[in-house]
């Protein structure tokens, strides 16, 4: 977690609001903003959607790179406070930055097409009709749960513990703390079963039980494959991507703050 950097070239992408689109015009008027593989960091205005998208983008072209958020949309939980012009490169310069792993999906459907995806909230299996489903979960590679009945069941990385996750009555954890969290969505059997913490070490397989009566969806972030088998999680070290924020403003903040609110 540094808070000096000597970054020099800024790109700038905003989302397709009128708020956020006059917000970088007026950025621009103060800034010589470099093209994204020119920049050494990127600032984003947007709100967390944005943010995951851009965050996503960078890591399909392999071109991953520290990003700024601003945040011009609702919750910006990944987002830093809107900002007066002031100077823009000194405030980033200044910022503390935070490394997430993403979450590494592997998902083989029915016909056995095989997708990988990167996650950095959660990698989550949802029922796709009426009937629950039925889930079969492994835990590197030993059987925890032969049959999970449930609405859904996901994988959350700390970064992603307060967002579907924690609605889902799942934990809050720490970014530091190496940790995934394994929890159900609606489960009916086993009834008392409310999920799991796990080192960041273990894999998580799902397999999906009864598949032509009970067919599966499963959502990496916002990416979304239907009629699946068979689903292997794992963090992604390889992959991290470092976000930047105000001093007193961090995710770390955030995260112990959301554990507060009543």
């Amino acid at each position: 977690m540094g808070g000096s950097h000597n970054f020099t070239k800024l790109a700038l992408l905003a989302v397709d609001t009128d708020h956020a689109q006059a917000a970088g015009n007026e950025l621009a008027e103060h800034f010589d903003f470099v093209p994204q593989d020119q920049a050494d960091a990127v600032v984003v205005l947007g709100g967390d959607g944005f943010m995951l998208q851009t965050l996503h983008k960078m890591l399909d072209e392999d071109r991953v790179k520290p990003v700024y958020g601003i945040n011009m949309g609702t919750v910006g939980f990944l987002m830093n406070k809107p900002r007066k012009r002031g100077d823009l490169l000194a405030a980033v310069n200044r910022a503390t930055d935070r490394e997430i792993a993403p979450l590494r999906m592997e998902a083989t459907t029915q016909t056995g097409t095989q997708h990988i995806r990167f996650a950095i909230n959660e990698v989550s299996l949802l029922r796709e009709t009426r009937q629950t489903a039925k889930i079969e979960v492994s835990v590197s590679n030993k059987v925890r749960i032969q049959e999970l009945v449930c609405d859904g069941v996901l994988v959350a990385t700390p970064a992603g513990s307060t967002a579907y996750n924690l609605s889902a009555n799942g934990p809050i954890l720490p970014l530091d703390s190496e940790l995934i969290a394994l929890t159900p969505i609606s489960a009916f059997r086993p009834r008392r079963w409310r999920g799991a913490i796990l080192p960041e070490r273990n894999d998580v397989t799902f397999r999906v039980r009864e598949p032509d009566k009970r067919p599966v969806a499963v959502v990496a972030d916002q990416t979304e494959f239907r009629d699946i088998a068979e689903v292997s999680i794992s963090i992604s070290r390889q992959q991290e991507l470092t976000l930047l924020f105000d001093r007193g403003h961090s995710l770390d903040e955030r995260i112990v703050a959301e554990q507060f609110v009543t």
